[in-house]
């Protein structure tokens, strides 16, 4: 009689046994002449090496189930213990599955492109290393950004997640502020927090914020830094200065996506000081791997107010723009 022993990863060892360890339950009754022994998150087997390796083997297909789709249902488990052809299974419902689905969050939640825009950056990320996504409130910058770094984290195309944002309000001095440097971010990052709260469960989460699998990167602070296997979003990029962009840019190393999300109509920067995203789009257009998606307000996917708002201030500006004019030629 052989043993083995598997540890689950904690953070989602819950979801792989089950409400009271439906799951595992389900699998252990299909191994009735192996003896296993459950304690928290670690499974003991002895039994003969062919049934240890056949259990292990469907276990696996579980975890790698749960990966992908965010949820393990009874369902699906008793699919995966009987004989039923259940790789064949996913493969047609993969086919099935809608194009623009970007990655399944928690809770089998689907994450996808539903607007033209959006859909163009998820094409865009197979053929550029660095994307700007400019437009206004609503449209899907970030999120889309985030699910296609969650994506490539969990297909292991990459090793981490970097997510910055220039913290304008604190004038990138954020040493008075209380807490530790994600303390003093976090107010900043709470749009990109949001976004992994959908597709990244709680606890998975937590264990790689803190193992910086996933990075929160001041972006005043990343000045020297080569930035390797690495999806990296800079969010509210009309906020950072000129020179702070071209320092962002910069740290591109080996085997990165630079995602760069921005809305021009929103700079919040001093006067004296010019938006590093708006010479960005003047200078880097034509430069191959480069890539510039604009959405608009065909792409807010909000409350219906929102886009109404956006339009009512681009009319406004259309106004002021045009009376200005007409005083200059007076």
């Amino acid at each position: 009689m052989s043993e083995k022993n598997i540890i689950l990863d904690p953070t989602i060892a819950l979801e792989i046994l089950g409400a009271n360890n439906a799951n595992i339950s389900r699998l252990i009754n299909a191994f009735p002449k192996l003896k296993i022994i459950t304690r928290g998150n670690e499974l003991k087997l002895f039994g003969v090496d062919n049934e240890l390796n056949e259990f292990e083997d469907k276990l696996n297909k579980m975890l790698a189930h749960f990966e992908k789709f965010g949820k393990l249902s009874r369902h699906d488990v008793e699919l995966m213990v009987t004989d039923f052809d259940f790789e064949r299974f996913s493969r047609e419902a993969a086919k099935e599955s809608d194009a623009s689905i970007i990655v399944h969050g928690n809770h089998g939640k689907v994450i996808k492109a539903i607007t033209i825009n959006q859909q163009r950056l998820v094409d865009s990320v197979q053929n550029h290393d660095m994307i700007f996504a400019v437009g206004p409130a609503g449209t899907g910058k970030t999120y889309t950004a985030v699910a296609l770094a969650v994506r490539a984290l969990k297909n292991k195309e990459i090793r981490r997640i970097i997510l910055t944002r220039p913290a304008v309000e604190a004038g990138e001095n954020l040493g008075f502020l209380p807490g530790d440097l994600r303390d003093k971010l976090d107010p900043y990052l709470q749009p990109l927090y949001d976004a992994l709260r959908d597709m990244i469960p709680q606890q998975k989460l937590v264990a790689y914020l803190e193992d910086k699998t996933i990075e929160i990167a001041p972006l005043a602070f990343m000045r020297g830094r080569t930035l390797d296997n690495a999806y990296v979003i800079l969010d509210e990029a009309q906020n950072a200065t000129e020179g702070q962009l071209k320092m962002f840019l910069t740290r591109m190393g080996m085997n990165a996506k630079f995602f760069i999300t921005g809305d021009v109509t929103q700079v919040d920067l001093p006067r004296h000081q010019n938006s590093g995203l708006i010479q960005a789009m003047k200078i880097l257009g034509n430069i191959t791997n480069i890539d510039f998606i604009m959405l608009d307000n065909r792409d807010v996917v909000r409350h219906q107010l929102v886009t109404k708002i956006i339009e009512a201030y681009e009319k406004s500006d259309d106004e002021k723009l045009e009376r200005k004019n007409k005083n200059n030629l007076q």
